[in-house]
């Protein structure tokens, strides 16, 4: 059994517990989730399974798009609606549409943000979460993350009442978090916020309507049938360049071959696909660090398989 398996992760799961779900059920334990989804988060969290789990870094790696819901007038200990409120303030004004939308403009791009003390991002060796459950407050390394686009997905012109709700679409790279961003939105207008709602609806190549829920992959299994359901590995690589090769090469690269960079890739700084001539994902390659003009792979996928 190999493949990728979009699974719509339900609420109260983290995504530990449903990678040890999922052994039981599909009776195999070469199985990986990729990322972390908080448990109270729902959506697309594609599973790794088999040969599939050397690949999973490059499905975390790829843009995510998720659907939230931002809440002002109180913050919590966990940016989200599970923690316990640290600030309340009623907000006392009315907040045009206008607003808002210029604060999500600002929050495109490039931008810094500071990790939540209660994430699984680690410090001196320990996970922040860790220090949290303590009552330690320690210093949180600010980095950069990509928003590609956030748009608002409420239609009201303007906004009133004490505690303001409103959902918002996002699409961002890697290691960014909703709840942060969800807090830097009611930073910007004046109000402590937090995340009070949050779906994955798209994690690389998978979107919301691939999922399938356990229930349903306990049936395909039951019916002998779930090998129809598993994404093909290249399904995973699909945002990556591609380097197709003949039946010759690929005898090589199976071996580990340290291979000459093609003149159009010579540009490209991240990894790079070799696929056979039927389109099968042989290997992740990257430029050499010592040889000039050479690449050479970061992990073989296939090396028993004929092709």
């Amino acid at each position: 059994m190999e493949g990728i398996l979009p699974l719509f992760k339900p609420a109260g799961m983290t995504s530990h517990d449903c990678v040890f779900r999922l052994r039981k059920i599909l009776k195999t334990k070469k199985i990986g989730h990729t990322g972390t989804l908080d448990p109270d988060v729902t959506g697309v969290l594609p599973i790794c399974i088999g040969r599939a789990t050397k690949i999973a870094e490059y499905i975390t790696d790829a843009g995510k798009s998720y659907e939230g819901e931002a809440t002002l007038g109180f913050s919590t200990t966990t940016e989200d609606a599970s923690g316990e409120t640290v600030e309340e303030k009623a907000v006392d004004r009315v907040i045009p549409r206008e607003e808002i939308l210029d604060v999500l403009q600002s929050l495109t791009g490039l931008i810094e943000q500071t990790p939540p003390m209660f994430s699984a991002v680690k410090v001196n060796g320990k996970r922040l979460y860790e220090y949290a459950r303590q009552g330690i407050e320690v210093e949180r390394p600010t980095r950069k993350v990509m928003i590609k686009s956030i748009e608002l997905l409420d239609s009201r012109s303007e906004f009133s009442g004490s505690t303001i709700s409103f959902r918002f679409r996002v699409h961002c790279g890697k290691g960014t978090y909703i709840r942060t961003l969800a807090v830097m939105i009611g930073e910007k207008l004046g109000c402590p916020a937090h995340m009070s709602n949050l779906v994955r609806i798209e994690s690389a190549a998978y979107t919301i309507e691939d999922c399938l829920t356990f229930e349903q992959v306990e049936e395909r299994m039951e019916t002998g049938c779930i090998q129809e359901v598993l994404r093909p590995i290249e399904t995973a690589l699909s945002h990556l360049p591609k380097l197709r090769i003949s039946d010759k090469v690929a005898e090589k690269v199976k071996n580990g071959a340290v291979l000459n960079i093609p003149e159009e890739l010579k540009e490209i700084e991240g990894p790079i696909v070799v696929e056979a001539e039927n389109g099968l994902a042989l290997a992740i390659y990257s430029h050499h660090p010592e040889k000039t003009g050479l690449m050479k792979p970061i992990k073989v996928l296939r090396n028993d398989q004929e092709l």
